[in-house]
């Protein structure tokens, strides 16, 4: 019997050291899991769509190639716009009204004047044309983009591949100065390391020769999904992202998605939709004690008094937000039928929102930093497609929800990041509150001069800007 009982005991003990190592193990895998999964990066779920006219086909794989794509025009295409203009209607102005109550309209009439009579589409075809063009389908519709080379590359250089993307009303013509500054720097007095681009700049679907998608509720989650597709198509597995405006969004969402095809992202513009408490306190206190709430006095001067610049301007500059976000169609059907409204309406922001104080100017200043050929160009790109309705469709596609709800909203960006902060630009994002969703910030700029279209408007800035930030990125 007591050899038994031992025996027992022997098998109950090792039926505990059984149960308590099980359990040990457990616990512990439960705790590793628990402690990876909080350093796991969330990400956005890069998903699928269809964006072509009618049901997805059942069968067959889409057509991935890469076709050469020529901006063209025609006597017809010339004539019909000048005919439209010369039987536009218009308003005087209210004597001393300047910019005041948006475009001028005296001032319309010699951009209209100069559109009309001196202004050569054709040349400026060519002037487009120079750089070269492609068109792919991705989820069912064409999409458009420049890709430009360097031409030579010094020995011991690496080509980097940057994404850029523009925003509305711009297009990828905004990045026709920067590009050979990015692509050849040694040749525009930018030799200062080891630095070349190779430059892919897409149409947003919807704007310019990018084809319009077809469904309801193409985002910029849908946007950047597009663009990544792009880039893999193109055999980049890495690479540089920029963007400002709706390309700032596109691109912070293409971060958010794929982190590991991003080697870095450079805005100049930031979107921080996040409120609170804090957020309210900061506000309170950053005029009075701004290094308390991690403000610098360069972000004191920008942001105040703050009644002023971040709700009475901002009000006063997004008018056509609100009817963009709701009824574009609307609106829309006027300015896709009257070149001389698309002119006013697309213009009027290259007035103020690159600079505030051009308002009280009777010509908007836009002359004092783009030549009328420039913003000319920019609008025909719009009447020639026809995409102004299809690009207003995209602020209700992305605005119509509630921005704490949709996916991106909940994910940080992890990436390396580099902003530009220019003083015009619509609003300014202080560094400390940036890093709230911008969690790897490498490089944050106060730029000395400048507005919202930087590309367009001091492509030199932007470009050294770029340089200094993918630079500090590669030395990691």
């Amino acid at each position: 019997e007591s050899i038994l009982s031992q025996i027992r005991s022997f098998e109950y003990s090792q039926k505990n050291v059984v149960l308590v190592s099980t359990a040990t193990l457990g616990v512990g895998g439960m705790l590793v899991y628990w402690l990876r999964s909080r350093h796991k990066i969330k990400t956005i779920e890069m998903g699928d769509g269809w964006w072509g006219s009618g049901e997805r086909p059942l069968k067959g794989k889409e057509d991935e190639s890469i076709r050469p794509f020529k901006i063209e025009t025609s006597d017809k295409e010339i004539e019909d716009l000048h005919r439209r203009l010369e039987q536009a209607r218009y308003t005087p102005p209210l004597e001393g009204a300047a910019f005041h109550y948006g475009f001028n309209s005296s001032y319309l009439q010699k951009v209209v004047a100069y559109w009309r009579n001196k202004f050569d589409w054709r040349k400026q075809v060519e002037v487009l044309n120079k750089y070269p063009h492609f068109q792919t389908t991705i989820e069912g519709i064409d999409i458009h983009f420049i890709h430009v080379k360097p031409s030579y590359v010094p020995h011991g250089r690496a080509v980097q591949p940057l994404l850029m993307v523009h925003g509305w009303p711009g297009s990828f013509y905004e990045f026709y100065k920067i590009i050979p500054l990015l692509t050849e720097p040694a040749a525009h007095g930018l030799n200062e390391g080891d630095v070349v681009f190779e430059v892919i700049c897409p149409s947003i679907p919807g704007y310019g020769f990018s084809e319009a998608p077809h469904q309801k509720g193409f985002d910029t989650v849908a946007t950047a999904r597009i663009f990544h597709k792009l880039m893999n198509r193109l055999g980049f597995k890495e690479y540089y992202l920029q963007g400002g405006d709706w390309g700032s969004r596109i691109t912070t969402n293409m971060a958010q998605m794929l982190p590991q095809s991003v080697k870095g992202l450079h805005l100049n513009l930031i979107f921080v939709n996040k409120q609170g408490l804090r957020r309210m306190i900061s506000v309170m206190l950053g005029a009075y004690v701004p290094w308390l709430v991690g403000l610098s006095r360069e972000d004191v001067r920008r942001m105040y008094p703050f009644i002023q610049k971040n709700i009475y301007e901002l009000l006063r500059e997004s008018g056509y937000l609100h009817i963009q976000a709701t009824k574009p169609d609307t609106a829309g059907c006027g300015l896709n039928d009257s070149p001389v409204g698309l002119a006013a309406y697309i213009l009027e922001k290259f007035s103020t929102w690159t600079d505030k104080s051009f308002l009280h100017q009777d010509d908007g200043g836009l002359e004092s930093k783009y030549s009328l050929d420039e913003l000319l160009t920019n609008v025909m790109i719009y009447w020639v497609t026809s995409s102004i309705v299809s690009s207003m469709r995209f602020y209700k596609e992305n605005i119509s929800k509630d921005p704490g709800l949709t996916a991106d909203a909940r994910v940080g960006v992890y990436v390396p990041t580099g902003i530009a902060a220019f003083p015009q630009e619509i609003v300014h994002t202080p560094h400390v509150w940036a890093k709230k969703i911008f969690k790897n910030i490498i490089t944050y700029s106060y730029m000395p001069r400048g507005g919202h279209f930087a590309a367009f408007e001091e492509p030199k800035l932007l470009a050294q800007d770029i340089m200094h930030f993918v630079r500090k990125v590669e030395q990691l």
